[in-house]
């Protein structure tokens, strides 16, 4: 059913002497004392409704996401695949899980226990299926900055408190899977996140280049005492492990560089580390050479069970553990995302938390320190042809045999092989390929960028990320506090309005501003929008000449307007009363349903009137428009040409005339059936 409204005029009896009728699609008002639905049930029913309501399959595939590749597995065609990949990583992880070690201040036997039982326990748990679980460059260089202000790396205690340091953060994540609070780090943005990656890759690189100087440099987390260790020892500089390692460097990375460049040569990235590892050993074995230190005894066999000590200090290991979670979540979680989008599947985060988290827990009880997914690792595996979790079980065997069989072939492997090995990987890390798009694209992200690089560099780790996610959410507030607010105009032809910014041919109309807020109406934007409407007001005034002198009616479009809180809904109660005293009517255009019964159960539709508030802004426009002749009649008896559209002569005649507008754009549904509301 329509509403129709009637105009007349005391002006030109030529052109509005007759009455018009203007056709107006009814919006559907709620009435507030109207349920709405059926009340919600209590939280803790709804679980229970849905926990009985699953199949013995759904509880297999939500208890072991292993279940869901097992039982489609095609052995024929993934066998192969698989198995080819988990060795191409395993052999990788080998070396690698031995430079990571050494990098967090342990001894190189933790790094291999991490790679061991967090691999096969994942492989169960995960729901990622080509994601590589282990050590990795970044979380090895958390551990070893904390732990290394709280006691001695040479220490038992240091290696306890790292093994604790897992279970905690394995606590924390299977807490974050279970109670699906992944979401909280959607406010971390991406600049802060490679800013942060970018200058501890730096870190990471200073404080391994002791291994290719021959000598000891301070410890620490922070690039002004590192580089004054590297320069107040350079008395002490030794040529032979700078040379070999400057040579396995160059190796790494021209393998690197051509496995990236063609499938034919993507298991050279691969096998990089460990031609590092056995040309480093070989040359030490030949030649003896006294100036090249070595890795040393390492303990043969698998890890035994035993529960991790040094809860003491747990205490003081809470902020540590918050922030590896942190920063193993956005890793692993973002390379687990974008490789099952690749290969065809979906990934439940929190059940990828929840997976990660087992599996720290579990590599706790078998002397592993904190594991997440790694990037590089995870790429190998997929472009090797991983299928299923099969190849994580792979690398898995491989690092046992290792443990079982090999470990007397790793004492003579050099030191600054394997920091050649951590220094090629974290290459990859500085992300200044991100800074430079950040720059073209948006300054305010390059900002952030350069604000987290340059702290995490100058003040730490800790400080870094803090200041990073600070001015991360300071950004997150400033643009919800002042959010997008835009002037409408119609496009000429159309019943459609849109930003005169954009759109400069769209038409406005004397008397009438159209106004969209593009974002909730909350506490902290009301304000902002306020200033906002006022503003646009005074410039509308200010800009319509004699015909009509000032504004009339304030049609406020809002479609965008997902939520309006208490706050919002009293400033535009006062809104409403400072226009009513100044002769200004407000008109609300197209509200959403939760925001339509809101208002109406706050009193403010019955404030404002029902009659003005509208399906489309077209509706509103054309009533408004109306009042605007009636006004305009009786106080000048003006004609009626003078409510013309600044753009172009003769658009007010068209817009009134519904038969020059198709019956298709000015009928549709109401916005609200009533046996919605």
């Amino acid at each position: 059913m329509e509403r129709t409204y009637a105009s007349s005029s005391s002006g030109d009896k030529a052109s509005l002497s007759a009455i018009r009728s203007v056709r107006v699609i009814p919006l559907q008002h709620p009435s507030p004392t109207k349920a709405v639905g059926p009340p919600a049930p209590p939280l803790l029913e709804r679980i229970s409704t849905r926990l009985r309501g699953m199949s013995a399959d759904e509880w297999l595939s939500g208890l072991l996401p292993c279940s869901r590749w097992m039982r489609s597995y095609k052995w024929r065609e993934y066998l192969q695949a698989d198995l080819m990949a988990g060795a191409t990583v395993g052999v990788m992880l080998v070396p690698q899980a031995m430079s990571y070690a050494k990098l967090a201040g342990l001894h190189p036997i933790y790094g291999l226990y991490t790679g061991f039982v967090p691999v096969f326990i994942y492989a169960i748990f995960g729901s990622s299926r080509q994601l590589a679980v282990g050590p990795v460059a970044l979380v090895s260089l958390l551990v070893s900055n904390v732990l290394g202000s709280i006691v001695d790396s040479s220490s038992e205690l240091y290696t306890e408190l790292a093994i604790l340091l897992a279970l905690m953060v394995g606590i924390l994540e299977c807490l974050m899977g279970l109670l699906r609070l992944g979401w909280l780090l959607r406010f971390i943005s991406h600049s802060v996140i490679s800013g942060f990656t970018t200058a501890s890759a730096i870190v990471i690189g200073l404080s391994q280049i002791k291994y290719f100087l021959g000598y000891s440099i301070t410890r620490s987390s922070k690039i002004i005492p590192l580089i004054t260790s590297i320069i107040e020892g350079i008395h002490d500089f030794s040529w032979p492990p700078f040379v070999m390692g400057s040579i396995f460097l160059a190796i790494l990375l021209i393998m690197k560089h051509l496995g990236k460049s063609g499938k034919n040569f993507r298991y050279l990235r691969a096998a990089g580390p460990l031609t590092a590892v056995v040309l480093g050993t070989l040359f030490v074995k030949i030649f003896r050479p006294t100036s090249i230190s070595v890795v040393g005894e390492i303990p043969q066999g698998l890890p035994s069970f035993s529960i991790p000590r040094g809860f003491e200090h747990a205490k003081s290991l809470i902020s540590t553990a918050v922030l590896i979670t942190g920063v193993a979540i956005l890793e692993s979680v973002g390379i687990a995302k974008a490789l099952a989008a690749k290969n065809g599947y979906e990934l439940d985060s929190n059940q990828e938390l929840f997976g990660l988290g087992v599996a720290n827990i579990c590599g706790a009880f078998f002397s592993a320190y904190p594991s997440t997914g790694s990037f590089s690792r995870s790429a190998v595996n997929h472009e090797s042809g991983a299928r299923t979790g099969l190849s994580g079980i792979t690398m898995g065997v491989i690092m046992g045999c290792a443990l079982l069989f090999l470990t007397p072939l790793f004492t003579d492997i050099p030191q600054c092989a394997l920091a050649a090995i951590v220094i090629s990987a974290v290459i990859g890390l500085v992300d200044y390929d991100e800074a430079i798009f950040l720059w073209k694209v948006d300054k305010k992200d390059f900002l952030l960028w350069v604000i987290t690089s340059i702290t995490t560099l100058f003040f730490g780790i800790e400080i870094g990320v803090l200041v990073g996610v600070g001015f991360s959410l300071a950004f997150v507030i400033y643009e919800s506090a002042n959010p997008h607010v835009a002037v409408l105009g119609r496009l000429p032809g159309t019943t459609i309005y849109r930003n005169i910014l954009q759109y400069p041919e769209a038409n406005t109309y004397n008397g009438i501003v159209v106004v969209r807020i593009d974002a909730p109406i909350y506490f902290a934007n009301i304000s902002y929008i306020k200033d906002r409407l006022r503003e646009y007001e005074l410039n509308a005034s200010s800009d319509r000449g004699p015909d009509v002198g000032r504004i009339y009616f304030v049609i406020l479009e809002m479609s965008p307007v997902t939520h309006v809180d208490s706050s919002a809904v009293q400033a535009l109660k006062d809104l409403h009363q400072e226009y009513r005293d100044r002769g200004i009517q407000i008109a609300i255009a197209n509200p959403n349903r939760q925001v339509h019964l809101l208002l109406s159960k706050s009193g403010l539709i019955d404030l404002i009137g029902k009659e003005w508030y509208f399906v489309r802004v077209h509706d509103a426009v054309q009533v408004c428009l109306q009042h605007v002749q009636n006004v305009i009649g009786k106080t000048t008896g003006a004609s009626s040409n003078e409510t013309m559209p600044r753009r172009p002569s003769g658009l007010l005649q068209s817009l009134l005339k519904q038969e020059s507008v198709p019956e298709s754009l000015s009928m549709h549904e109401p916005l609200l059936r009533e046996n919605i509301v």
